[in-house]
């Protein structure tokens, strides 16, 4: 193989390389729905819990070793935990989104509407003109 299909191989093999690498890093954030709770089980006891951003994500000590994580708000954060000695059990991020699952998105020109259906139909976001005027 020439020097320059050398390099492109390599330049290549770098690239997938890369996506490999991000994909693998967007699987250590924890996922939760927002307003629902996610029990996180851990192997030894907690001693202090840090949320970086408490209006994003909650976390409650249910027992030593249960953590209960609660959506609040969409948005990413982080989430602490320490043991009796400082150190560190859980550093992980937190992503807060909506269930897919169960919304339907309304799209008037510039303005988008995302309701949440379960059971019933309620807003939970709102972008474009009226969302600006309701802003203020």
């Amino acid at each position: 193989m020439p020097l320059s299909g050398k390099r492109i191989f390599l330049a290549s093999f770098l690239v997938v390389l890369g996506l490999c690498t991000s994909a693998h890093a967007q699987q250590d954030v924890l996922r939760v729905y927002m307003d629902q709770a996610r029990v996180l089980k851990l192997d030894r006891p907690v001693s202090k819990v840090i949320v970086g951003n408490a209006k994003v994500a909650d976390a409650t000590v249910a027992d030593s070793k249960t953590i209960v994580l609660t959506g609040r708000s969409f948005g990413t954060t982080n989430l602490v935990l320490l043991d009796a000695d400082g150190n560190a059990i859980l550093d992980e991020s937190i992503l807060v989104s909506i269930d897919e699952a169960n919304t339907v998105r309304v799209f008037r020109q510039t303005e988008r509407s995302v309701l949440s259906c379960t059971p019933n139909c309620e807003q939970h976001s709102q972008q474009g003109a009226e969302a600006a005027a309701a802003a203020q």
